[in-house]
């Protein structure tokens, strides 16, 4: 499974939807996902793809990683994980 594909399946168990029902296009807010979903969302990822996100719960909007929509989420990870390696 891609990276894409991963993200999309731990944010639809998160917003108890369908793998279908998310879109790149789509906000958390969107998907009904709280700030307590995405703190969950966060940690799934995190360990999905053993990885550190620079991720602040208490002040999200300061946060140098993006979670305005599924494809900014995407392609943070995608950036980590890159730079990981």
């Amino acid at each position: 499974m891609s990276i894409t594909e991963r993200v999309i399946g731990i944010i639809a168990e998160q917003a108890v939807l369908e793998r279908s029902d998310v879109s790149m296009d789509s906000t958390l807010e969107d998907l009904g996902i709280d700030s307590l979903g995405l703190v969950e969302s966060i940690f799934a990822i995190e360990e999905e793809f053993d990885i550190s996100i620079p991720f602040n719960a208490n002040a999200p909007q300061e946060s140098d990683f993006d979670i305005s929509s599924v494809a900014s989420i995407v392609a943070g990870i995608e950036k980590l994980v890159k730079d990981q390696s």
